[in-house]
C-alpha cells in the first residue's frame, strides 16, 4: 500500500519548520510570573525563551525523550541555571522546572 503525504506535511518535513508556540507560567510561590516561546523543530529539538515580571531572562533547548515528553535545560540573566520538563500534544502542553531553588510551572500554545 503506498501512503500519500499531505502537500503541507512534507513541505514542512522537508524544509525542517519550526513550530513557535506562546508560553506562560508563574513560580510555585506566586510572586514571579512569565511569559515567552517554545519553539520545536522536526528532528525533535526545541528552544525555550521566558522573561519574567521581575526582568529575567531564561533561554535554553529542549529534547523530545518520546513522542509527548521533552527535558531541558535553560540559563538565566543572573546566572542561574535550571532543567525543565514538559507532556505536549504537539499544539499545547504543561510543564514544570527549576530556576535555581525556586520552582516554577508553565503552559505553551
Amino acid at each position: 500500500m503506498k501512503r500519500i503525504f499531505p502537500s503541507a506535511l512534507l513541505v514542512a518535513l522537508l524544509s525542517g519548520c519550526a513550530m513557535t508556540l506562546p508560553l506562560k507560567g508563574q513560580t510555585e510561590s506566586g510572586d514571579e510570573t512569565f511569559t515567552g516561546k517554545a519553539t520545536g523543530y522536526a528532528d525533535g529539538a526545541g528552544t525555550l525563551e521566558l522573561t519574567s515580571t521581575k526582568g529575567l531572562k531564561c533561554n535554553g533547548n529542549f529534547v523530545y525523550v518520546t513522542h509527548r515528553n521533552g527535558e531541558g535545560t535553560f540559563t538565566c540573566s543572573n546566572g542561574q541555571s535550571g532543567s525543565f520538563s514538559f507532556v505536549s500534544t504537539g499544539v499545547r502542553g504543561t510543564g514544570s522546572g527549576s530556576i535555581g531553588s525556586r520552582k516554577f510551572t508553565f503552559t505553551f500554545g
